[in-house]
């Protein structure tokens, strides 16, 4: 069983920065893909990033290339999303989640095991 609790969400305004971490506990943290997803309402939950167990591989959704930017610290066990010039089109609620094995990245939820509780982040023109 793998747990993870996001945190750093909240209120910023547009063209400000945020930093989101997400702690893990449980199984092999540095065996397992790690990524952030996001849902904002009436939308469906999309890939906003995800990183390879080693680190050696990231993805990013088109929106948010050049923005935001995902890493992860095996020796705490977290994996943090740091977003710069955030804009209304970011405010959603973002999850941490995690697959095993930790070579592959895919997009679609259904392909990750666990998940956070999600951390709300709006953005305010």
């Amino acid at each position: 069983q793998v747990q993870l609790v996001e945190s750093g969400g909240g209120l910023v305004q547009s063209g400000g920065s945020l930093r989101l971490s997400c702690a893990a506990s449980g199984r092999i943290f540095s065996s397992y893909t790690m990524a952030w997803f996001r849902q904002a309402p009436g939308k469906e939950r999309e890939l906003v990033a995800a990183i390879s167990w080693n680190g050696g591989r990231t993805v990013y959704a088109d929106s948010v290339k050049g923005r935001f930017s995902i890493s992860r610290d095996h020796h705490a066990s977290t994996v943090d999303l740091q977003m710069s010039s955030l804009n209304p089109d970011d405010t959603a609620v973002y999850y941490c989640a995690t697959r095993f094995p930790g070579h592959e990245l895919p997009s679609t939820p259904h392909e990750y095991t666990y998940w956070g509780q999600g951390t709300q982040v709006t953005v305010s023109s």
